[in-house]
């Protein structure tokens, strides 16, 4: 079972000798609690570093905790000649392929004469962990803020890798897929994200076609390569 606390404070952890287990000290909401885990992980994100450029007398506006610069959707600032991109973005994704491809865009629009925005919607990524997370577009509780949940159908598989399945070693049952699709719009696929092996690549892949307005009939016709974990996303279901 794993646990995810948002907003916690942590103050102290103890292991005790007799069993390894961790007490965790911390506040939430106010309030001190002191809860045992077996593992504790800290996701503490990041802040930018921006308090040494001086933004205040260029008049740019910014977060004053994380240093992030808020911009519009063309990565201007509040200041019309002033234009951030990248980790510096408040709100926006923190990976460098992205950086990367915002601002060569905004060097295109800036001195070629394009106008080509960059999408922070679909975006692939993965998590890699020892069975990879992929995910491109949004996730389901977003879905449901953008299109309202009686306008979403949520389409999923599971399963085990083939060679998985020829070891009792291995963990069976270990490939989850979920794909978010927009009834209003054909079944337009708004969402994608899968754990299994190798998820990075699969995902890659797909995000393509989600960029492109793939369906959930798309999916469904698309011929399976057996046997491999990426067959599962022609066989989905409610």
């Amino acid at each position: 079972k794993t646990r995810f606390l948002q907003g916690t404070v942590p103050q102290k952890i103890e292991k005790r000798e007799e069993d390894g287990k961790l007490l965790v000290s911390f506040t939430l909401d106010g309030q001190n609690k002191i809860e045992e885990y077996d593992t504790v992980m800290f996701a503490v994100g990041r802040i930018a570093v921006t308090h040494g450029l001086n933004l205040e007398s260029a008049g740019v506006e910014f977060n004053r905790f994380t240093g992030k610069i808020d911009a519009n959707e063309g990565e201007q600032t509040n200041v019309p000649h002033i234009y951030a991109i990248g980790d510096v973005l408040e709100g926006k994704l923190e990976l460098t392929p992205v950086a990367i491809q915002a601002g060569k865009l905004l060097a295109a629009r800036l001195f070629a004469g394009a106008s080509k925005l960059m999408d922070y919607v679909n975006v692939p990524t993965t998590v890699f962990t020892p069975i990879e997370y992929g995910s491109v577009g949004l996730s389901e509780e977003a879905a449901i803020a953008v299109y309202g949940e009686e306008n979403l159908e949520i389409y999923r598989n599971n399963g085990t890798p083939l060679e998985w399945s020829l070891s009792d070693s291995r963990q069976k049952g270990t490939v989850y897929i979920k794909l978010i699709c927009n009834k209003q719009d054909k079944e337009r696929v708004v969402g994608f994200h899968i754990l299994s092996p190798n998820a990075g690549e699969i995902t890659q892949g797909f995000a393509l076609g989600v960029r492109l307005g793939a369906t959930k009939q798309d999916f469904d016709d698309l011929v399976g390569i057996h046997p491999t974990v990426a067959e599962l996303l022609t066989t989905l279901t409610p």
